[in-house]
């Protein structure tokens, strides 16, 4: 897992500047085709009734000198009505269109998504990790 520029900024003002930042309301997982970088240049999906959905994470744990923190519910796509591609990479955004990349990875397996078929993250199976 990677931060942005902008949440790595954000973290630098936060702490070390002691200016105010805004914490987002709600966080959203995108699914991309190739790297979103920490300049947020990826090419995130579009089209076939794609959408970010909504996560939360439970609270953190301390494992192997790392915080770890996981999706706490089931996160399901909507049905693709049109082939999405190779689904290698996400990020944690912090809004539903538009807005922010806040972190981003790479799933342990890229998946195909082709029309009629659905992306399904299991709860407990998107870890975020800082340390």
């Amino acid at each position: 897992m990677r931060a942005s520029n902008y949440l790595e900024d954000n973290i630098i003002n936060y702490f070390f500047r002691n200016q105010q930042v805004n914490q987002p309301g709600q966080l959203y997982i995108a699914l991309y085709k190739t790297n979103p970088t920490d300049a947020d240049t990826g090419a995130e999906v579009v089209g076939g009734a794609y959408a970010r959905q909504r996560v939360t994470f439970i609270v953190p744990s301390q494992q192997a000198d790392r915080a770890t923190v996981s999706n706490q519910e089931r996160i399901e796509f909507p049905t693709a009505t049109a082939e999405w591609g190779e689904i290698s990479y996400f990020g944690i955004r912090d809004s539903q269109t538009g807005g922010n990349l806040l972190v981003y990875g790479t799933f342990n397996k890229p998946t195909t998504i082709t029309e009629g078929n659905k992306f399904i993250i299991d709860s407990n199976n998107l870890e975020i990790s800082v340390g």
